[in-house]
């Protein structure tokens, strides 16, 4: 498996836009994630903003349960959040995944969010994996 963290987020969107998310694979059940925390992402008490943990944590769980899924499409179904310590702006979040449960159609996991190695935020999730037929139609249909 992999050692190295890459980018994943490559596209526009959502998380490139707030400073992009590295991922590496630990094994088929754990995988890790890290970002660094920006000036942008705190709050009003100057720590990081509550939404972006959230975000963080479904950004990074979610690639998991894509990973753990042979890369099929997940949404999430659900994701119940912890917020149990704090960071600030310069603080490298590191996500530690593992996936508990895989069903044809379902991927439970269970995630720990950590900051200079003390827990920050831990998270239960379920992901549903669709299956998207492939389509000859092209965009737009």
């Amino acid at each position: 498996m992999s050692s190295k963290f890459e980018q994943i987020s490559l596209k526009p969107g959502f998380m490139k836009h707030n400073g992009g998310l590295l991922f590496r694979n630990m094994s088929e059940t754990e995988y890790e994630f890290k970002s660094t925390i920006n000036q942008n992402h705190l709050n009003a008490a100057n720590i990081t903003h509550g939404g972006f943990i959230a975000a963080l944590i479904d950004a990074g769980a979610g690639t998991s349960a894509h990973r753990a899924s042979n890369n099929s499409s997940c949404v999430t179904i659900s994701l119940d959040l912890k917020f149990i310590g704090v960071s600030k702006a310069g603080d490298e979040i590191i996500g530690k995944v593992k996936i508990l449960k895989k069903t044809k159609s379902l991927i439970f996991l269970f995630c720990q969010l950590f900051c200079d190695e003390k827990i920050i935020a831990s998270a239960s999730g379920i992901w549903k994996i669709l299956k998207v037929k492939p389509s000859n139609l092209g965009p737009g249909g």
